[in-house]
């Protein structure tokens, strides 16, 4: 399955975006139960973060990004990838 990466950068203030990282956990939670191998995180310096998950297509990472509490709140912009690795 490939994997993909979710780029993000805060665009919110830390009290609003505070609000949706419970559901963001929980959400990278149901992920996880469902085989999507996913991992999150944010970066030493604050101000954005990252998501790593494996999907079947680009569609269906697509789609897992789309539902992600901190995207449906508006609290983040972000990139998705294909991440092609090259050694595990």
């Amino acid at each position: 399955m490939p994997t993909f990466v979710k780029i993000e950068k805060g665009i919110v203030n830390k009290n609003i975006f505070d609000r949706f990282v419970g559901d963001h956990k929980n959400y990278v939670r149901q992920l996880i139960e469902q085989g999507h191998q996913a991992k999150t995180g944010y970066w030493g310096e604050l101000g954005g973060g990252m998501l790593i998950f494996t999907a079947n297509s680009l569609e269906e990472a697509k789609g897992i990004v789309a539902q992600d509490p901190l995207i449906v709140n508006n609290c983040v912009t972000y990139e998705l990838h294909e991440w092609c690795i090259v050694v595990e």
